[in-house]
């Protein structure tokens, strides 16, 4: 039986952010953190997808594939609807400050 490992979610340990005035190393930013957190998802939901209609095309036989597949990319969903939920709620925030 083949042994399964999880893998984090890979961000830059290395390099603290930078703010968006600062020079620094391209890609360290929360918009690009953000925008390959998203293709990550997609990609994800991308393979599932071609796991589920492989699987009814009969092109192979491996179910249990095709749903751990389908797991990996409907927890990465609801995490990225989640991050989605705070960051709007820590603009919402922000935007009650009074200055």
């Amino acid at each position: 039986m083949k042994e399964v490992t999880m893998q984090p979610i890979s961000m830059p340990v290395s390099s603290p952010l930078k703010s968006p005035g600062a020079p620094g190393v391209a890609g360290t930013g929360f918009s690009d953190i953000l925008s390959r957190s998203i293709a990550e998802v997609n990609g994800q939901a991308q393979e599932a997808d071609m796991l589920v209609k492989g699987l009814a095309a009969g092109e192979h036989a491996n179910i249990h594939e095709t749903m751990i597949a389908m797991e990996k990319s409907g927890i990465s969903f609801r995490m990225m609807t989640r991050v989605q939920q705070k960051v709007l709620d820590a603009y919402h925030e922000i935007m009650r400050m009074q200055i």
